[in-house]
C-alpha cells in the first residue's frame, strides 16, 4: 500500500541530523515501505535548522521537482532515523467523531473538537502501557500550516503539509472525565488523548497542489499484530480541513474544556499558530464501545449494595467504574508487546511498540 504521492500533484519531505546534529530537509523521490531514497536539499540551497516550508521555499518548486528527474545526488536513509514529520509545538487541534461510520460505533452524534498536548513522537517509536489504563488506537491525516491561521483568509493562503499520524487514547481517563450530559462538549478528551507518546506522527510531510484533491484520495489503515483494524479514506470525513479549522476559530474562546484539572480553551488565544497540527478524526474499528447491559446492570448494583449513592457518588460514576472492571479483565485493549502500524496511501507508515513500565 505505502507509497509516494506523484511529484505532478505534491512534493514529499522528511528530515532528519546531518553528523553535526543539525537539522536538514529531505526531498523523499523513492520508498519502499522502510527505507527512502532523497536529495539533501540544503545541496540546492536551502538553509539547515529551519522547518520543512522554509526550507523548500528557499529552493523553490520548479527547482525541486528538476532535482529529481536531473540525477540530483541521493542518500538512503531509514524510517527510523528521520525526525517526526508532526507539528513543532505541544498544543492541537484534535477532531472527535468526524467520519460518519466511527460516529456510529462510539455512540456520538455531531463532531467536536478538543485540544490535544503533547509532541509528535517519530515514525518509529514506543509508548509505556501505564498499569490500569484502557489504551486504545487512532489513525488520522494532520494537517499543519506556514503560517498562523487567524482568518479564513489566512488559511486559503497557506502552504498546507499533511502527515500521517496515530491519536492513542486512555479510555479509562477519558470515562471518569467526560462530561456525560454533554459529551460533545469535549471535556475529558484532553486528558485522555495527552499522555507521553500519544502522538506518534509519520515520516513524511506532504505538501500538494491541490490540498482537496490529496485530503480526499488519501487512504489511512491500522493494523495490530498485523491484524488490519482500520480502513477509511479521506474522502469520509464529515468536515473537511476548511470546516474544521471554521469552526475551530469560531470556538476559540469556549471554556469547556479543561486540562490536568484546570480550564482550557480551545486555542491559546484566537489563532491556529504555524507548528499546530489540524486533525482529522478517524475512522471506526477502533476498540472502544460504549457501556453494554451487562455493566449497566453491575453498575446499578454497585451503586445500591455499596452504598455509593449514600456518597453523594452519581449512578453515571457506577456504571463507568464497572465498564472498566470488566475491560481490565476481559483485556480487550493494548497491552506492552502489541506492535500498532498506521499506514497510508502516500504520506509514509509509522509503527509504535507497546512496553511496560
Amino acid at each position: 500500500m505505502p507509497s509516494l504521492a506523484p511529484t505532478a500533484e505534491a512534493l514529499t519531505f522528511a528530515q532528519t541530523l546531518d553528523k553535526a546534529g543539525k537539522t536538514i530537509t529531505l526531498l523523499v523521490a523513492e520508498f519502499d515501505g522502510e527505507t527512502i531514497d532523497a536529495i539533501d536539499i540544503t545541496a540546492l540551497g536551502a538553509p539547515i535548522n529551519v522547518d520543512v516550508f522554509d526550507a523548500s521555499a528557499a529552493v523553490g518548486n520548479d527547482q525541486l521537482r528538476a532535482a529529481l528527474t536531473n540525477g540530483e545526488s541521493r542518500s538512503r536513509y531509514h524510517l527510523s532515523e528521520l525526525l517526526p514529520s508532526g507539528a513543532r509545538m505541544n498544543r492541537h487541534v484534535a477532531t472527535g467523531t468526524n467520519f460518519a461510520e466511527h460516529a456510529m460505533e462510539s455512540g456520538s452524534e455531531q463532531v467536536f473538537n478538543f485540544p490535544k498536548f503533547g509532541m509528535p513522537t517519530a515514525a518509529r517509536s514506543t509508548l509505556i502501557v501505564q498499569p490500569g489504563t484502557l489504551l486504545d488506537y487512532e489513525v488520522e491525516i494532520s494537517v499543519r500550516f506556514d503560517r498562523d491561521i487567524w482568518t479564513m483568509a489566512d488559511f486559503e493562503a497557506a502552504r498546507k503539509g499533511f502527515f500521517l499520524c496515530g491519536d492513542f487514547t486512555d479510555r479509562a481517563t477519558l470515562l471518569t472525565r467526560i462530561d456525560h450530559n454533554d459529551i460533545w462538549s469535549g471535556r475529558g478528551f484532553s486528558d485522555a488523548k495527552s499522555g507521553p507518546g500519544y502522538f506518534p506522527t509519520g515520516p513524511f510531510l506532504v505538501i500538494p497542489e491541490d490540498w482537496r484533491s490529496f485530503v480526499r484520495g488519501e487512504r489511512i489503515v491500522t493494523c495490530v499484530n498485523g491484524t488490519e483494524r482500520q480502513d477509511v479514506c479521506g474522502s469520509a470525513m464529515i468536515l473537511d480541513f476548511e470546516a474544521i479549522v471554521a469552526k475551530a476559530l469560531a470556538d476559540s474562546h469556549r471554556r469547556n474544556y479543561s486540562y490536568r484539572n484546570e480550564p482550557a480553551t480551545l486555542l491559546d488565544g484566537e489563532v491556529i499558530p504555524r507548528g499546530a497540527a489540524v486533525m482529522s478524526g478517524t475512522g471506526e474499528g477502533v476498540l472502544f464501545m460504549p457501556p453494554m447491559l451487562e455493566d449497566k446492570i453491575g453498575g446499578v448494583l454497585d451503586h445500591i449494595l455499596l452504598g455509593r449513592f449514600l456518597q453523594g457518588k452519581s449512578l453515571f460514576a457506577s456504571v463507568v467504574n464497572r465498564f472498566i472492571r470488566n475491560e481490565l479483565i476481559a483485556g480487550r485493549y493494548l497491552h506492552a508487546g502489541d506492535r500498532v502500524e498506521h499506514l497510508s496511501s502516500s504520506m509514509g507508515t509509522l509503527m509504535v511498540e507497546l512496553i511496560a513500565p
